[in-house]
């Protein structure tokens, strides 16, 4: 799935705060979609930023400061590649450069950052010299690699990063599972909530469409740890292999909790709608569903409607504890639409 750059950031922020930051992001797309910027808002959220204006705000009203572009962020802390002017390619040597980089001292509470720019315009041979980097980071180290042609990476480096795809906001779609939800949201609309079978209902719909996610996220996985272990097996010794297996498991476990953070966000966003056509806004984040969306609206009251995604919100932080997960959902679908 693709996102847009505001909710990609969302999703790396949530992580973030959750001290579950991945160490290493692949992020993609054309310019438009945002890459750089994506990487720049990342990089102020785990080191902060000095903002001249800050506290000139006295009432609230200003928009928040546009972040730094990555060439000013670009320093002790901030370690940038490109592509060599000459022969357009990443060099070998700018790759050891900036892992020699990343183990260097930084300050207290601060986190060295590595922004790959082009990445695909590494090369074989600059790549398989940014593997270790990839593999046994140093602690507080943050790397981001930007690049619109990420099939012309490895595998193993594809592999060892956390894939952030990016879109316009012009062109957002549907993913897998979505349009599922919006279908089953659309029959129990018509009938009207506050039923617990209809809540056990939709519950029933999310938890298909999530099993069905999981099951191909852990096929994708499991192929792609196959093909590792044929490559490698012959050439690294067995606690590699090991690690790499704990690794895709793990992988596996990451994105499949974000699918399932992506599908309580389509009940969210959708009762959001719900909530702006009670009260008359006409942008809504799924205008094809405008009319049932309008129906649930002239039957409920705010109050009620409030309740319902505060409900959900509560849900999804609950989900992020070790509380069971069935019964986390049976008991949250419930809440919110019985």
């Amino acid at each position: 799935m693709a996102y847009t750059e505001d909710r990609a950031f969302e999703l790396v922020q949530a992580a973030y705060e959750r001290q579950r930051l991945g160490h290493a992001f692949l992020i993609t797309g054309e310019a438009l979609a945002g890459g750089e910027r994506l990487a720049s808002r990342m990089i102020e959220m785990i080191n902060g930023v000095d903002d001249p204006t800050a506290g000139l705000d006295l009432f609230g009203d200003a928009p928040p400061p546009e972040p730094q572009t990555i060439d000013e962020l670009e320093g002790e802390l901030v370690r940038v590649v490109r592509p060599e002017m000459k022969s357009r390619r990443i060099s070998v040597s700018q790759m050891r450069g900036l892992e020699k980089a990343m183990y260097q001292a930084s300050e207290a509470d601060k986190w060295k950052v590595g922004v790959v720019l082009e990445a695909d315009r590494m090369g074989v041979e600059a790549e398989n010299a940014f593997l270790k980097t990839l593999e046994e980071p140093p602690a507080n180290c943050l790397l981001l690699l930007i690049t619109s042609n990420p099939d012309r990476l490895l595998p193993t480096i594809l592999s060892r990063c956390v894939q952030l795809p990016l879109i316009t906001n012009a062109k957002r779609e549907a993913y897998d599972g979505e349009e599922d939800l919006l279908e089953v949201l659309a029959k129990l609309g018509k009938a009207g909530f506050g039923s617990v079978g209809r809540s056990l209902t939709l519950k029933a719909a999310f938890s298909r469409v999530l099993d069905r996610r999981k099951a191909a996220i852990s096929k994708a996985n499991e192929a792609a740890q196959k093909e590792e272990v044929l490559q490698y097996k012959q050439t690294t010794e067995g606690d590699w292999l090991k690690q790499r297996e704990n690794y895709y498991k793990a992988l596996t476990e990451s994105e499949y909790l974000l699918e399932r953070s992506q599908l309580l966000d389509v009940l969210i966003t959708w009762l959001g709608d719900v909530v702006r056509q009670k009260c008359d806004v006409e942008a809504l984040d799924y205008p094809q569903q405008a009319k049932i969306t309008k129906l649930v609206a002239e039957h409920e009251s705010l109050e009620s409607l409030l309740g319902r995604m505060e409900a959900l919100e509560g849900l999804a932080s609950l989900l992020e504890t070790n509380v069971s997960e069935q019964l986390a959902l049976e008991v949250g679908f419930m809440k919110s639409f019985g």
